[in-house]
């Protein structure tokens, strides 16, 4: 057999831009701490594994659904959230199909490019979005949602139209609680006559996996330019609320750069607004990643969060457990970041962060703050493995 001067002999000589993402290293807040490179060294693999999804699953002619960011896959996903993706094309029709489930939010957004899949951020753009709210269930949950262009001639059922430059499609299966709400089941096919799955030629398998070694550059770039642009802006410990374009346009965050020491407390205290669908709060480690959160307790929502006798949320961040309601665990790291979501919510308040001594916390709470124990608290979290192993995640 004739060698494909393309294939090289050596699977590294393919990979060398890998190396880019190494050198991100330099845009974190601490390119000097070995700790840093190692968890720079972890994320570039984290990403690197994700690729082969995004480059060798499935296509827009032979579109399915790979898992996107999970508690594996960990660039900022909201811990609520289980993600799907697949490739489209803007001019073939798709449909969808399956039962919602009984999760809070089931959306559905096709898009110009997926982060990490494009040198220039600025190409990747959300074109449409469709959630539950605008879509017509059967009794039982089953549903059947076309994707094309345009709608079909005499198609009265559930439609969504595609941009012509669109090229995924994202899924978003938000949950409130974990333990007792059923995850959707879905499909996507094509409708459109396509030949059937060809053999990739020796060519298109080298570019692919040269594609897949810049992936984690791109995604590092991006999102460390996110998380770093709050920093710059305001500073440690200030919320900065912010409404994306594009993507679940109904939503308004409000992140922050965390910031203690080992002594310390962080309390977040915020107005709940009247009308709340949806709302939730996670840690983030330096690199935009999400805080383990299967087996710690790093994130919270509107039906985990416990409100104070006054009617407002406060979450106090420390190292270690502080015995109160709505704890988060920055799981070792001193300094990362916060991300909290207004999802159609009526109002869309600013929660401030006070830095407190640990020892002196329950002074700067109200006087009928419960004690959490020992007990109590591993119980939470053995419900809360239980419940995050038991969803779809990949």
């Amino acid at each position: 057999i004739r060698m494909n001067p393309l294939v090289a002999p050596g699977i590294l000589e393919h990979l060398v831009g890998l190396e880019d993402a190494v050198k991100e290293l330099a845009n974190t807040w601490h390119p000097e701490d070995p700790r840093y490179r190692a968890d720079v060294l972890r994320q570039t693999m984290m990403s690197l594994s994700y690729s082969y999804f995004a480059y060798f699953h499935a296509t827009p002619e032979h579109p399915d659904w790979a898992p996107l960011w999970n508690p594996v896959y960990t660039l900022q996903p909201n811990p609520d959230d289980i993600y799907l993706y697949s490739p489209i094309r803007g001019d073939l029709r798709y449909k969808v199909s399956g039962n919602r489930g009984t999760v809070k939010i089931l959306s559905f957004t096709t898009q110009r490019h997926m982060s990490g899949m494009v040198d220039d951020i600025a190409q990747i753009g959300a074109h449409n979005e469709i959630d539950d709210q605008d879509i017509a269930f059967a009794p039982n949950g089953d549903f059947e949602l076309v994707f094309s262009a345009e709608r079909p001639d005499g198609h009265t059922g559930n439609w969504a139209p595609i941009h012509p430059e669109a090229t995924g499609m994202m899924v978003r299966l938000r949950s409130y609680d974990w333990e007792n709400e059923i995850d959707p089941t879905l499909s996507i096919e094509c409708l459109d006559p396509v030949p059937a799955k060809p053999r990739l030629a020796p060519g298109e398998i080298i570019a692919r996996i040269r594609e897949m070694a810049k992936f984690p550059a791109r995604k590092t770039r991006s999102y460390y330019r996110l998380q770093n642009g709050v920093k710059e802006r305001v500073g440690f410990n200030v919320f900065e609320p912010v409404r994306m374009k594009g993507a679940l346009a109904k939503q308004v965050y409000w992140p922050a750069c965390f910031q203690l020491e080992e002594d310390e407390a962080l309390i977040i205290e915020t107005d709940l607004p009247e009308r709340r669908p949806y709302w939730n709060i996670q840690l983030n480690d330096p690199y935009f990643n999400a805080l383990e959160y299967v087996y710690r307790l790093s994130s919270l929502n509107g039906h985990t969060a416990r409100a104070s006798s006054d009617g407002r949320f406060r979450a106090v961040i420390a190292l270690e457990d502080p015995g109160v309601p709505n704890w988060l665990d920055p799981a070792g790291y001193r300094e990362g970041g916060i991300y909290g979501r207004w999802f159609d919510c009526d109002t869309n308040p600013t929660p401030v962060i006070r830095r407190v001594k640990l020892a002196e916390l329950r002074h700067h709470l109200p006087a009928d703050t419960p004690v959490v124990t020992p007990q109590q608290r591993a119980e939470q979290l053995r419900r809360r493995v239980r419940a995050c192993q038991r969803r779809r995640r990949w």
